[in-house]
């Protein structure tokens, strides 16, 4: 990271912890993601086509930052006779072991063409600081 790694990001998929029974069936995806380190804040950007604002679930909770993303098929599958098939729609999971560097009560995302973007803001003691040196007489 930029700045000396202030914050540790891990990708939890190798000891994911015990997951929520679903109540929903269907594919589980998991989103690409970019992860930008600013002077003020974490920018985690997802990609999440097909998702709409009101089924994009987001927890911060001890350090572990989870994404839950429902998408809903484009047309009723029991009703629609496909000629041919692609293109899957499920619900997109993902989650990040971040450092305590993270200002929680700070964090906002926002949702647009399909990319959710989620600001991570920098406690003022994790942003870094320039330090003046004096002029010892």
């Amino acid at each position: 990271m930029a700045n000396g790694a202030i914050m540790e990001i891990t990708r939890k998929r190798e000891n994911p912890p015990a997951q929520p029974e679903r109540t929903r069936g269907g594919r589980i995806y998991s989103p690409s993601v970019d992860i930008v380190e600013l002077e003020s804040e974490l920018l985690l950007i997802a990609d999440v086509p097909g998702a709409k604002p009101d089924h994009v679930d987001i927890n911060y909770e001890q350090g572990l930052l989870a994404l839950h993303v429902s998408v809903e098929p484009r047309q009723p599958e029991e009703k629609t006779d496909f000629l041919f098939r692609e293109y899957g729609v499920g619900d997109y999971c993902r989650s990040f072991q971040v450092g305590e560097g993270v200002d929680a009560q700070a964090i906002d995302a926002e949702l647009k063409d399909g990319v959710l973007t989620v600001h991570l803001p920098k406690t003022q003691a994790a942003k870094p600081r320039k330090i003046q040196v004096k002029v010892a007489s």
